[in-house]
């Protein structure tokens, strides 16, 4: 299989290779109920040494930055209470933490979760992340731009791999709400 953007040794559609990805996230795949189908979901196995953004555009093609998005993993607090929620920008910009999630969430303070919180919580390895098989109950915060790309490279839950989704697909994510201005330059 040829992959819908940039240019990968292997990709192969996310359904037939659940055995690479972490158990949140082939769940997430196996169990995929939007409009668009999980075969459109690709899985490219990549370096996990070149997994952060400016590392990865250097050797897999710049022109993937403005193709690519990060999800990070962000708590809300308010009396007492966290909200762990994920947030999902092109890669070109960053997260406006303490304006735009931090009203979304209703939150008194907000900010990145840490490593070992968003890890543990999500299942995924650190650089890795993606909004694919998040636990069911974390709103998923997604920047317009990211929904109106053609395909969006993201992470695979592991630092090896990314995965090529429809940006159409995020909008279909669970409890998304689809955000303007939700990532910043």
């Amino acid at each position: 299989m040829r992959a819908p953007l940039g240019h990968f040794d292997h990709a192969t559609a996310a359904p037939d290779c659940l055995d690479e990805l972490t158990r949140p996230v082939a769940d997430g795949v196996r169990h995929w109920r939007g409009t668009v189908p999980a075969d459109q979901i690709v899985y490219v196995d990549t370096d996990p040494e070149w997994a952060d953004t400016a590392t990865f555009v250097e050797h897999y093609g710049k022109e993937l930055l403005d193709q690519s998005a990060n999800c990070v993993v962000v708590a809300g607090k308010r009396g007492g209470e966290t909200t762990l929620a994920a947030c999902v920008v092109p890669s070109a910009t960053r997260v406006d933490v303490n304006g735009v999630v931090r009203r979304q969430l209703g939150a008194r303070k907000a900010s990145f979760a840490p490593m070992d919180t968003a890890t543990g919580e999500s299942g995924m390895e650190y650089g890795g992340i993606t909004p694919i098989g998040l636990p069911g109950d974390w709103p998923v915060l997604v920047d317009s731009a990211v929904v109106e790309l053609p395909y969006v490279l993201v992470g695979s839950g592991r630092r090896r791999g990314k995965l090529l989704v429809p940006g159409k697909a995020f909008a279909e994510l669970p409890n998304v709400v689809v955000l303007e201005g939700l990532g910043i330059a």
